[in-house]
């Protein structure tokens, strides 16, 4: 088969971009597809760390030093648009189209990961299958799409349905969940943790790093706190960091907290840390209903009090088999299969679709 992927404008599809999860979704993609054997047309910036059958460079570092001016790691991303009106998703879209023209052949697929950022290209080729194929977003546009969870999947279908219509809308066959996707190389496992907790990410209310203080001021344990985004007063910071202080960080700690106050689509800051084989701390709702079994990867909480009891009951949990069960359900191994029989079922359309048999 073969995959038109169109990567974003603001970053280079490299490893230095850890903290875009988009990012790396499209840089892990291409590689889970070309390690099948398939064709990849990559359409993305100047440096690039992702395997391809091609790179066609439609973003230069120049263009992003125009429309984004000097902004570094420790900035965020919440300074960067997703309005497809804007100067970035016109002209990156524009020269992906131009260039999707010349290579193009039928029956390809044009992925995309952009929201509504990227609408363009999916009208630009009716004749192609355009897939959206890691949705952690509500801007969904596309026939096809894969979502990172059914919590997700269910809510962005659920927003788009009114009580009175319940009965008269209908699910689509083609919509799929597949997992987000690591790989495993990048998160070290340690059979023994020191005496901290861990947050890392966005230092934002909505991630809700201060239930991680909170709970630590309660019992006076140790918290580190990484990533983008003012500080708070409590806790040691360590800024942003890169992908082996990451995997330091996670697989030496008691318990990595992943408070999402908002539905989390994903969330995956949990699933890394327990790659490390280190217990997580998570709200009850979201995908870690689907990817925490209470007491067992960890704990899912709704209360102070249950958050400070998890914290204190972590030491309790198998380290191993944490490791063990996030290898079987996230690694880029495992779900590059579940890629490739979804794409295979939607080649399927081409013919008889539902009905081949």
């Amino acid at each position: 088969m073969r995959f038109h992927v169109a990567a974003l404008p603001h970053t280079q599809t490299t490893k230095h971009y850890s903290p875009c999860a988009y990012t790396q979704k499209v840089r892990k993609f291409c590689d889970m597809m070309m390690s099948l054997g398939h064709e990849v047309f990559l359409y993305a910036s100047e440096e690039n760390e992702a395997a391809c059958t091609e790179l066609i460079t439609v973003v230069t570092k120049e263009d992003q030093k125009e429309w984004f001016g000097e902004k570094t790691l420790a900035d965020g991303f919440d300074w960067f648009s997703w309005n497809p009106q804007d100067r970035h998703w016109l002209i990156a879209n524009a020269r992906t189209i131009a260039e999707i023209s010349k290579r193009k052949q039928p029956r390809d697929f044009l992925c995309a990961i952009g929201g509504g950022g990227q609408q363009l290209l999916d009208q630009a080729f009716p004749d192609l299958q355009t897939v959206e194929y890691g949705v952690g977003y509500s801007g969904v546009f596309s026939k096809h799409r894969v979502f990172e969870s059914y919590a997700w999947m269910h809510a962005v279908h659920g927003a788009r349905t009114t009580v009175q219509k319940i009965m008269s809308e209908r699910g689509q066959f083609y919509d799929a969940v597949i997992p987000n996707y690591f790989e495993v190389e990048d998160f070290p496992f340690a059979a023994e943790k020191d005496d901290y907790f861990l947050f890392i990410g966005r230092l934002i209310e909505a991630k809700g790093f201060q239930i991680a203080v909170d709970t630590c001021k309660r019992l006076g344990a140790k918290l580190i706190v990484a990533g983008a985004g003012r500080p708070p007063e409590f806790g040691e910071y360590v800024g942003v960091v890169d992908v082996q202080r990451r995997g330091e960080l996670m697989s030496r700690a008691r318990g990595v907290f992943v408070p999402s106050l908002y539905l989390e689509p994903f969330g995956g800051v949990h699933a890394e840390a327990m790659l490390c084989g280190t217990p997580v701390i998570t709200t009850d709702w979201g995908a870690f209903s689907e990817t925490v079994q209470q007491g067992v990867q960890g704990y899912r909480c709704r209360t102070l009090r249950e958050f400070c009891d998890a914290a204190e009951s972590v030491d309790k949990l198998d380290y191993q088999a944490i490791r063990e069960y996030a290898i079987s359900k996230f690694s880029t191994e495992v779900v590059a299969k579940q890629y490739d029989y979804y794409f295979q079922r939607l080649h399927t359309l081409w013919g008889d679709g539902f009905y081949t048999v």
